[in-house]
């Protein structure tokens, strides 16, 4: 069942309150207060729609950036809306200090006054783990990190546009395309691997051939655009689709026509596209490698997720979460001291490896609680302080313990960071956040 969410409307226009409660979506239980000293104390409110010039009983005016505040005392995560027919410097200043996160213009618009609460409630949604489709696996964790994407994906709802996640490989990426295609209750959610697309054969697997367009082709094929029709259009790792394929994708990502091989018609196909990167794309433009037109047609809508070692808080919600899948058939616990030894790991496969492991302690530990000795032995291959191979790692785990060692070693001989960057071809932000992201001690 869907949670209920409880929403304050503080308006002494009972003509307007009235007109609002018609434009509130489902989800919302409605409170709704004349007086700033009648809002109760015992309701947890979700969101409120506040007045700028809401008057208490003692016939003040203004009174509304005080119920704000008041509001974010007793509950720092509720989304204020303030609400003015004179939304001056003056007044958004004044609101923006006490608390509030969003603005209304009246006279209201019925239109953007849903869109605002639909975001709102597809934020809470998200904190709950609450959908009404099919569960996908939701966002786990309380860090700053997790709680900005929380929001960037809220902020998201009901908008069309083509947008870019960005993350390296095992941070989450498909995790979460499928909950922005959820949010919405979408339900063709088409997924894409541009790099196991052949090249030759892409125009016929993204946009369909019809009977006879070549040699095999012995019936129509609906292709993947078409079948993402009302819904999303997932393309993961964006960054190996070939020059020769971009252009084609940026044609129909601006006319939404889509022209089966062999075809002399051509179809509408109305999709959201939702493209996602291991790689850095303008850094690809920067270097001929991706179209700068299609970049910042994907991308004016962009998502970057942080990797794991960036968001350690959420590790132990993150393992705990992995452990509690397994349950019912294996009915173990991740001690105190095993979340601390799994959170001092840097993850370079981020959350996929974190569950791998997960999954490899439930078989390996002989007791009821993972210790944190079982975890130790299990990454003691991997926490290496030396180059020495270990042939149980992947490339990518391989690549960054030779990254930490060859800085650690270039740190320890010279202490003059320029120089360093200079002999690394290293811009020096780089390498600060790889110092910060390696925990490498260099003074």
């Amino acid at each position: 069942m869907s949670a209920t969410f409880n929403l304050l409307i503080a308006e002494d226009d009972t003509q307007l309150v009235s007109a609002l409660k018609l434009m509130i979506p489902d989800g919302f239980k409605i409170y709704v207060t004349q007086n700033p000293d009648l809002i109760p104390d015992h309701v947890f409110f979700h969101a409120a729609l506040i007045d700028m010039h809401i008057a208490s009983s003692q016939g003040q005016t203004a009174d509304g950036p005080l119920v704000m505040a008041k509001l974010i005392k007793t509950n720092p995560q509720i989304e204020i809306v303030s609400m003015s027919g004179d939304l001056n410097r003056q007044n958004m200043e004044a609101a923006l200090k006490a608390g509030a996160q969003r603005f209304l213009s009246k006279p209201l618009s019925p239109e953007e006054v849903t869109l605002v609460l639909e975001k709102i409630l597809a934020y809470w949604q998200l904190r709950q783990f609450e959908f009404s489709t099919t569960k996908v696996m939701p966002l786990i964790g309380q860090s700053e990190p997790t709680e900005k994407l929380r929001k960037q994906i809220s902020a998201l709802k009901n908008e069309s546009h083509p947008l870019l996640i960005e993350g390296e490989t095992g941070s989450g990426k498909e995790v979460v395309a499928k909950i922005l295609n959820q949010q919405e209750g979408k339900i063709p959610f088409v997924t894409v691997n541009c790099a196991a697309i052949n090249e030759n054969l892409f125009e016929s697997e993204f946009f369909g051939h019809v009977k006879g367009a070549f040699t095999g082709a012995d019936q129509n094929k609906m292709g993947l655009a078409e079948a993402a029709h009302g819904g999303d259009l997932f393309l993961d790792e964006i960054e190996a689709l070939p020059l020769s394929q971009q252009a084609k994708l940026l044609r129909f990502l601006e006319s939404g026509e889509v022209k089966k091989v062999g075809a002399k018609e051509t179809i509408y196909v109305k999709t959201r596209v939702i493209c996602a990167s291991n790689e850095s794309l303008i850094k690809m433009v920067m270097n001929k490698k991706f179209r700068e037109d299609l970049y910042y047609r994907i991308s004016s809508q962009k998502i970057n997720i942080e990797p794991l070692r960036a968001r350690p808080d959420d590790i132990p919600a993150l393992a705990q979460f992995f452990i509690d899948q397994e349950k019912p058939r294996r009915n173990k616990q991740l001690s105190a001291e095993a979340l601390q030894a799994l959170k001092k790991y840097t993850w370079p496969g981020n959350v996929r490896e974190l569950k791998r492991i997960c999954e490899q302690l439930l078989l390996t530990s002989p007791l009821p609680i993972i210790l944190d000795t079982d975890v130790n032995q299990l990454l003691s291959g991997k926490v290496t302080k030396n180059s020495d191979t270990n042939l149980d790692m992947n490339l990518q785990q391989f690549m960054a313990i030779q990254e930490k060692n060859f800085l650690t070693f270039h740190l320890q001989q010279e202490k003059d960071l320029d120089r360093v960057c200079e002999k690394l071809s290293i811009s020096k932000s780089n390498l600060y956040k790889k110092i910060k992201d390696y925990e490498i001690t260099y003074e």
